[in-house]
């Protein structure tokens, strides 16, 4: 039902799937971005079922009791726990926890938004690469191009522990990809390269735009 669904949503939005890659998802930290909408979810959710990638999404672990778990279930939900195994203990960090799901579950990919908004930001949140490095995973670089009408997964990166590198590397991926609301997109400014002449005489809104571009 799930593919069907997804089959005729890509027909009604004249939509295309691009697997540049053709596997090795089996274990990953699934990157979906840009994400600037709602629809993000939908045409990503879909894209997934017509590449056969069992990509799931976490939700806390109340979310996943009944009734609520045969609505999150079916879509690809997973329960995260993050509390402390013994009382008195600090509660798991988000990464923690999902290195912990890796470490449960022998084939897994995980989607995240490091983004972590829908709106502007010019830092994404950095904990999907800790979780890889964590669980000694993958990163699968998936998208969303609204000007191509094209979802697929563009690229995988093994890291390498060089997180500079890693993250220059999956910046230099995504901007080329043109977001729902362009003007909600930026990359991580953290780990775009401009020339040093340049940044003093620019703005942070014009850095963006430059790193974009």
């Amino acid at each position: 039902m799930g593919k069907f669904i997804s089959k005729l949503i890509f027909k009604i939005f004249g939509w295309t799937f691009n697997d540049q890659v053709g596997g090795g998802y089996e274990r990953s930290v699934m990157i979906a971005a840009p994400h600037t909408s709602n629809w993000d979810l939908i045409f990503a959710r879909a894209a997934f079922y017509l590449m056969n990638i069992p990509v799931r999404y976490t939700v806390k672990n109340d979310w996943m009791r009944f009734p609520f778990n045969l609505i999150f279930g079916p879509l690809g939900a997973i329960g995260i726990d993050r509390s402390p195994k013994k009382e008195g203990q600090e509660r798991k960090s988000m990464t923690e926890a999902m290195i912990d799901l890796f470490a449960q579950n022998k084939e897994l990919s995980v989607m995240v938004t490091p983004e972590g908004t829908r709106a502007l930001r010019t830092k994404w949140k950095t904990g999907f690469y800790h979780t890889a490095v964590g669980a000694g995973v993958p990163i699968a670089l998936g998208y969303l191009d609204y000007k191509k009408k094209e979802a697929g997964v563009g690229k995988i990166i093994y890291p390498s522990g060089d997180m500079d590198k890693d993250m220059r590397e999956i910046m230099d991926f995504y901007k080329n990809i043109t977001a729902k609301f362009p003007e909600k997109f930026s990359l991580d400014l953290d780990y775009v390269y401009l020339p040093p002449r340049e940044i003093p005489s620019l703005s942070r809104e014009e850095v963006k735009q430059t790193a974009v571009n």
